[in-house]
Parts: structure tokens; C-alpha cells; sequence
């Protein structure tokens, strides 16, 4: 496996066989992978939920690859893009890249190439982001503590680290429960887990750095 379970990807692609055969290969590399058949379900989980490099089809029903791109990057989505496309001129390609793709790769293409733009995108995206922003304070990424507006470190564990990592990614985004426990818990823990945990944040690191959204779930607050 040259990928990593750490890594998550999502593949937004309206030709379901193309679809099925592109997740299949990145699950095997050892990546977590989702899928979206239109760029509207794309749209919804790139902002909703937290990626390492989304994989995104040029032309797209319902939403297109140019305009989901530029959306993404219009909210501050993180996540690196490579654009697949059939579309092979130079001004295509140019058009990809200014909106915001980080790579692009022409169609048909050979799925080890395609498994080697990505590791490249994933260490890429892992050099450039070493802390997220929590309000005034931060989130440290390279020793895993919450970093207090007056310069306090304060350790987590890895569960309260990751929990507090995956609202920070998406800060104006609101997480259902069932999402979180799904990305930061096993799916076999109690459904109560993901408030046991906010629970934790809040008293190492006060009320206010986790917010409830009522009948829907939870996102970032402020230290």
C-alpha cells in the first residue's frame, strides 16, 4: 500500500463505472474514500466534511468541475484538487488551474500515474498545513496540543485531537454526529461517543471552542 488510512479522498465523477473503478483502486492503497456522482453532492461534501485531495471530473451534471473548483476555494476548502478531463488543449488545462485545481490529468489515463499525482498532492497537503486556526488560538498539528491566545499548550489525546482537528478543518461548517463518529470514531462506538468527547474539549479547553447546533450537531467555536 503506498497510501494511507490517514488520508482522506473524495472522487467526484458522473461516470459511475469510472466512479467504481477509481475508489476501488484507492481503497486498496490504503485511503478512505467517498464518492459524489454530481457536483452539487461534491459541493455539499467538501464542504461538510474534511479531505486530504479530492479527485474531480471536469464536466459534471448539475454543478461543473471549473465551478465546484472555484466554490471550494471561494470557502477556503484545504483540500488539494486534480482535475480529470478529457478536455486535453492547453487552454483547458489552463482554465483548471485557474480556478483553483492543483493538478491535472488528462483522460484516459493510467491509474498508476493517477496514484502517483495523489501521493504527491497528500505530502503536499501535509507540508503546508501545520496548525488550523480555533477562533484566536490554534490548533497545532505538529505536536497535537490546542494553543490558548495567550500562548498556553495545551495537551489532548489523540481521540479529542482528532475530533477538535475534523471541525477545525470545516470551520463554518456544521457536522452531524453521525459524520463525526463515522470520521473520528469507530462506527461501532456508541452513538453518545461524539458528545462524551465534545464534553472533554470543552473542560479542557471551555465551553465556548465547540458549538451546538440543535437538531443538527456540532461545529467549531472559539478559545
Amino acid at each position: 500500500m503506498h497510501g494511507t488510512g490517514a488520508h482522506r479522498l473524495l472522487v467526484v465523477e458522473d461516470d459511475p463505472e469510472l466512479s467504481e473503478l477509481l475508489a476501488e483502486t484507492l481503497v486498496d492503497e490504503g485511503y478512505q474514500v467517498d464518492r459524489a456522482p454530481d457536483g452539487h453532492r461534491g459541493l455539499h461534501l467538501g464542504l461538510t466534511r474534511a479531505y486530504d485531495v479530492m479527485v474531480i471530473d471536469r464536466v459534471l451534471p448539475a454543478l461543473d468541475g471549473l465551478d465546484l473548483v472555484t466554490r471550494l476555494r471561494s470557502r477556503a476548502v484545504p483540500a488539494r484538487t486534480l482535475m480529470l478531463t478529457a478536455l486535453a488543449g492547453v487552454d483547458d488545462r489552463i482554465a483548471g488551474l485557474d480556478a483553483g485545481a492543483d493538478d491535472y490529468l488528462t483522460k484516459p489515463f493510467d491509474l498508476d500515474e493517477l496514484s502517483a499525482r495523489i501521493r504527491a498532492l497528500c505530502r503536499r497537503s501535509a507540508d503546508s498545513t501545520e496548525a488550523l486556526r480555533v477562533g484566536k488560538g490554534l490548533l497545532d498539528l505538529s505536536v497535537r496540543d490546542a494553543v490558548l491566545p495567550d500562548g498556553t499548550h495545551v495537551a489532548l489525546s489523540a481521540r479529542e485531537f482528532e475530533l477538535l482537528r475534523a471541525l477545525a478543518a470545516r470551520p463554518n461548517a456544521v457536522h452531524p454526529r453521525a459524520d463525526l463518529r463515522r470520521r473520528v470514531f469507530d462506527e461501532a462506538a456508541a452513538p453518545s461517543i461524539v458528545d462524551t468527547y465534545v464534553y472533554y474539549l470543552r473542560r479542557k479547553l471551555g465551553r465556548t471552542v465547540v458549538r451546538t447546533v440543535h437538531g443538527l450537531g456540532y461545529r467549531l467555536g472559539t478559545l
